[in-house]
């Protein structure tokens, strides 16, 4: 009995101090220490349950801001020199930049030099908006951080759009080039454009009084800069300060990209009588102009100017279609992506100034291209040093190499793109009636401008009818399929070969910016160099296909399936490869100062000297060489330091023959000849 009552005694509280004379029995002890084992773990588990998904949330936002800060701090804490230390650990000593190597051999600053960007590279920030642009007075819209794309990408879109009639700002929207150098020495952060070279320039003795970027709204045709802004004529006016306040030294000019074209154009601009022109007279360029350094010149066009007018794509966007089918056609969040790229880029008369010129003549035929012996195969890659070799080396190679028909820009299908042009069934596609609406049931697509929405089905489906486009028929399927485009950019830009150049509408802006239907100025002491990067594929033709009809679809597309194979390795993606800096193809940055005009001819009567300077692809070594200093890429090259020692050399006062003359590792010269073009 005494057992059970001290089984029913209550038990002491945890916390209690033992009573005296009064010991509990071993089996009380155990059920406390059971008890309050329980309580614990149902601590734990109620503690486990108030741990929420807010709490992981804060505690990785923390642990990465802590992160950061410590990052920071050792940033700024460590020594300038560190940085390069590390490298130099891990590669070897670093080589001098050309300005530190070339200031060493006692080379000074001489001659002004004038930078000229091409599209895309150059800012442009905003002066009068629409409502949803409050705030942005004078932010850029274009470089820079590109903040504003992601907060209101529609707004952005409308205010970076010209005008469908007029090619000029829309009504209500002001949007203008920034000025200075810092125009277009970064397009980016972080992502340089010509902040390496101007550096460079500066370590011997250069300074903004000695440089002057020649900033334009590059969406612009190149007449409209001068009818909005007076661009040209300021151009014009800063050469004639820069010679006059430098000892009488003319200026050597760089353009990038496009901006070669566009000085091509002011050249004939700056001489031609006003109104049109600038009034400077036939011997303007003679007195103002040492050499003209043009980097990436797309003088001939570029087929990619192709394939995005026409269907809003080159290689990475068919690439990226073909991951992810359907996201970049979709209404994603309101954006349809590619119709707006093409709503926008649609209305950018620049744009069409680098649809590829000469027609058939200079880019090929349904049967022949100058670069149809080219070899695709893939090369052993070249090394981080000196080592260079030419499109002929080929190594342990034993197929016989496949000629391609690059003369082809547009083929739908693979198969069109192989079999000889007498097996193809043509039907013209010109003859084809337009009105049935692709979008016809779906209002808001015209919300997102593009002329497909005039189309329709049957139009659609003649074209791929007519089976391959060659250079001379591509420009009139644009007309066919955007007719208002192709006639405000008729209005600026001719894509012909001359025959008379002395024939009075020659005289006419629109011939200005193409070198096959003008001639260069009266200068026979002045030098033109083109001066490009080689060894990357660059793209030359496309292999297409009918999109599936949808509303507010555009209709075609690179065909992403079509693969060459190990025979055909040029071939990748639907996009047929050539030589190239990955955006312009050797033939046409090389053919003008290979052949064109070399020499005395109708193109270049005064006998102006012209160098080729080609700098062959070699990627970085490692992620701690950047971009890398000898890269031949489009927008890379301009820090590549074979490049802007060529320019800093030039710009002290050296000549072509003081630079050794052409420096060629591609079959430029064997292309040019055979293309047969009176000279």
């Amino acid at each position: 009995m005494s057992i059970l009552r001290r089984r029913r005694l209550p038990q002491p509280a945890a916390s209690a101090p033992p009573i005296e004379g009064n010991t509990a029995s071993p089996v009380a002890t155990a059920v406390e220490e059971n008890d309050e084992k329980e309580k614990k773990a149902k601590g734990r588990k109620e503690a486990k349950r108030r741990w929420s998904c807010m709490d992981n949330c804060c505690w990785l936002i923390g642990c990465i801001c802590a992160a950061w800060w410590l990052l920071l701090f050792l940033y700024n804490a460590m020594p300038p020199s560190f940085p390069q230390y590390v490298t130099e650990a891990i590669t070897g000593p670093m080589s001098d930049p050309p300005g530190v190597k070339l200031r060493k051999e006692g080379l000074r600053a001489r001659h002004p030099v004038v930078f000229v960007p091409g599209i895309v590279t150059g800012g442009l920030e905003l002066w009068e908006g629409h409502h949803c642009a409050d705030g942005l007075f004078r932010k850029r819209l274009w470089g820079g951080t590109f903040g504003e794309v992601y907060k209101r990408p529609l707004c952005w879109v409308e205010h970076m759009s010209l005008d469908n009639e007029s090619g000029l700002d829309p009504p209500g929207i002001r949007i203008r080039p920034v000025t200075g150098l810092v125009a277009a020495d970064y397009f980016a952060p972080g992502y340089f454009v010509w902040a390496v070279l101007i550096a460079n320039l500066a370590r011997i003795g250069y300074e903004e009084k000695t440089m002057y970027m020649a900033a334009y709204d590059w969406r612009l045709s190149f007449q409209n800069t001068e009818v909005r802004d007076q661009t040209l004529s300021r151009i014009k006016s800063n050469i004639e300060l820069l010679v006059a306040t430098n000892g009488g030294n003319k200026v050597v000019v760089i353009p990038h990209s496009m901006g070669v074209l566009y000085f091509l154009h002011f050249m004939k601009w700056v001489e031609a009588p006003t109104p049109m022109g600038g009034g400077g007279g036939k011997d303007w360029c003679a007195k103002h102009i040492k050499a003209v350094m043009n980097i990436g010149g797309p003088f001939l066009g570029v087929p990619k100017a192709v394939s995005g007018l026409f269907s809003a794509e080159a290689k990475d966007v068919a690439v990226a279609r073909a991951i992810a089918p359907g996201v970049l056609d979709s209404d994603f969040l309101g954006l349809q992506t590619l119709r707006y790229v093409m709503h926008m880029t649609r209305t950018w008369d620049s744009t069409m100034s680098m649809i590829p010129k000469g027609g058939d003549t200079i880019w090929g035929g349904l049967d022949w291209s100058p670069e149809e012996d080219y070899d695709c195969i893939s090369k052993k890659p070249k090394s981080n040093g000196f080592h260079f070799y030419h499109d002929k080396d080929v190594e342990n190679v034993t197929s016989q190499p496949h000629y391609i028909n690059y003369g082809r820009i547009i083929s739908f299908g693979k198969d069109v793109a192989d079999m000889p042009s007498s097996m193809i069934e043509r039907i013209d596609f010109r003859d084809a009636v337009k009105g049935s609406n692709l979008a016809h049931s779906n209002t808001s697509c015209q919300d997102v401008w593009t002329e497909y929405h005039e189309f329709g089905v049957e139009a659609a489906k003649a074209v791929p009818d007519y089976k391959a486009y060659t250079a001379s028929s591509v420009l009139d399927l644009l007309h066919f399929v955007a007719p208002k485009m192709m006639q405000r950019g008729s209005a600026h830009f001719s894509y012909g070969i001359a025959e008379n150049l002395d024939d009075l509408k020659y005289n006419h802006y629109k011939y200005w910016s193409n070198p096959l239907e003008t001639k260069l100025p009266h200068a026979p002491d002045m030098e033109i160099y083109s001066m490009y990067g080689v060894g990357i594929p660059t793209e030359r033709a496309y292999v297409y296909k009918l999109s599936p009809f949808a509303e507010c679809n555009i209709p075609f597309q690179i065909d992403s399936s079509a693969e060459g194979g190990s025979g055909q390795s040029c071939l990748q993606g639907g996009v047929y490869s050539v030589n190239g800096d990955e955006t312009v193809p050797v033939l046409s940055a090389g053919y003008m100062c290979a052949k064109g005009w070399r020499g005395k001819t109708r193109f270049n009567p005064s006998g102006i000297k012209t160098y080729i300077r080609e700098y062959d692809h070699a990627p970085p070594a490692n992620l701690l060489e950047g971009r890398g200093t000898q890269s031949g890429a489009h927008v890379d090259i301009m820090g590549n330091f074979a490049l802007i020692e060529d320019i800093i050399r030039v710009a002290s006062g050296a000549t072509g023959e003081d630079l050794g003359g052409d420096q060629v590792y591609s079959d430029i010269f064997k292309w040019s000849e055979r293309i047969n073009l009176h000279l």
